[in-house]
């Protein structure tokens, strides 16, 4: 049976909060809160509404108003939230209007990549706390803007690495911390799966959709259904392709797990061997990321026949001295060295999306630290961003992380910037 990534997602977790009736948001959305959070939410298309779901599943927040550039969006999103809560929600197509004239504690960000570090920077400005999702922002110089506007903000911001929540990846961490997995030597990531793909022939976006608005500082691009809604993420100028957009989740629970920041040198070599003519980002991707604890290995396939293993088509695995630890959604399994040792498997459920969305309303309501503050969405941002960088340049990366910059590699180092389209202005001023 043919896997895509919307349908892997919608067998898990994650939309969870998606399948629960109307009554239950009904009787939770102010539980045990006198006064609720009151939350807008920039992009309500896919994601932005599993973030919207999550939310009000955890209860005592409402969402009083939502922002999208596609009317057909704010329409079904808001008549779908008046149900959920009971109320409907002011309805916006600019992000400055809804911040302007909205009475917000908080913004849940869930717009593409290319558009974070202008909706992150706006709701700072108006001192709101902030969940954005992932990857913090499109390039490198954006995220270390962004890293220094949160810090001298004072506000509370999450991240969206959602895998910080699962019971998995978290027993892992206490596993490999308590030693016996013995000494990581290495680590292997990989997310296979056959990408759904769509008709790339340019063609005229839904009258719903302001399609340039859409692109915003990114280069405005012909519209096709294969770079429009969903599926800009495999388009470079958006999206930047499977490990930016998903592959990111396992880099940023392996950094957690073994406490790791970024890596001083990255290499990387792939292609796009089956989807040219589809896709504008690796369908086959390697890369190589050195981290001073050790070696992780990322890779990629958005393509082929049936895997010869299909339960270790996403997840990570740690090489250790004294056993092999492979770790996926709701999943880990223990294999210790020595000839026919038996395996131990563990299955421990967490809908990691209602919990990470719960974590950052507890967090700003109690004035603490979430569980993915800006600087580990940064430091995750920046490993796949150099993985990126090192394949578009064709170029081993050396990376100063005291300095955050690349060393030594002109040509790499251009690619931490990507100029904005006129009328917008980069925010990065270093």
């Amino acid at each position: 049976m043919k896997t895509t990534r919307r349908a892997f997602l919608q067998s898990g977790s994650v939309i969870a909060a998606a399948t629960t009736i109307p009554n239950f948001f009904m009787k939770s959305v102010h539980a045990g809160v006198e006064s609720p959070l009151k939350l807008g939410v920039i992009g309500v298309g896919w994601y932005g509404m599993v973030d919207a779901r999550a939310a009000l599943k955890a209860g005592g927040v409402v969402i009083s108003s939502i922002c999208d550039v596609d009317s057909e969006h704010l329409e079904k999103s808001a008549a779908e939230l008046e149900q959920l809560q009971g109320t409907r929600p002011k309805t916006f197509k600019l992000y400055q209007d809804m911040l302007d004239n909205s009475d917000l504690d908080a913004v849940i960000i869930a717009s593409p990549p290319h558009w974070h570090a202008l909706h992150l920077l706006a709701a700072l400005d108006r001192k709101l706390h902030v969940y954005c999702e992932k990857p913090l922002a499109y390039d490198i110089r954006e995220c270390q803007a962004l890293l220094k506007a949160v810090r001298d903000s004072g506000r509370i911001v999450q991240i969206g690495f959602q895998r910080r929540q699962h019971a998995s990846f978290r027993q892992v961490r206490d596993f490999i911390k308590g030693g016996d997995a013995g000494d990581i030597i290495q680590v292997d990531a990989q997310i296979h799966y056959r990408a759904g793909t769509k008709d790339p022939t340019p063609k005229d976006p839904p009258s719903s959709l302001d399609w340039n608005l859409w692109c915003g500082p990114a280069p405005l691009i012909p519209y096709s259904e294969q770079v429009g809604h969903f599926n800009w993420r495999l388009e470079k100028t958006t999206g930047h392709g499977h490990l930016v957009d998903w592959g990111i989740h396992l880099v940023d629970a392996t950094r957690m797990i073994l406490n790791l920041t970024t890596p001083h040198k990255v290499a990387a070599t792939g292609g796009i061997y089956k989807l040219k003519g589809i896709i504008t980002t690796p369908d086959t991707l390697t890369a190589h990321f050195e981290f001073d604890e050790g070696p992780l290995v990322w890779r990629h396939r958005l393509w082929g026949a049936e895997e010869y293993t299909p339960e270790v088509n996403n997840g990570v695995f740690f090489f250790g001295t004294k056993a092999t630890v492979f770790v996926t959604d709701n999943r880990w399994v223990v294999i210790p060295n020595g000839k026919n040792a038996d395996r131990k498997e563990y299955t421990p459920a967490t809908d990691a999306g209602l919990e990470h969305m719960r974590d950052f309303l507890t967090a700003v309501r109690e004035g603490r630290q979430p569980a993915c503050p800006i600087e580990e969405g940064y430091r995750s941002t920046v490993t796949v961003k150099l993985a990126m960088i090192a394949y578009e340049s064709d170029s081993v990366v050396h990376w100063d992380e005291a300095k955050g910059t690349i060393v030594d590699n002109p040509a790499a180092e251009k690619l931490l910037k990507r100029e904005y389209r006129a009328p917008w202005k980069h925010p990065y001023s270093g």
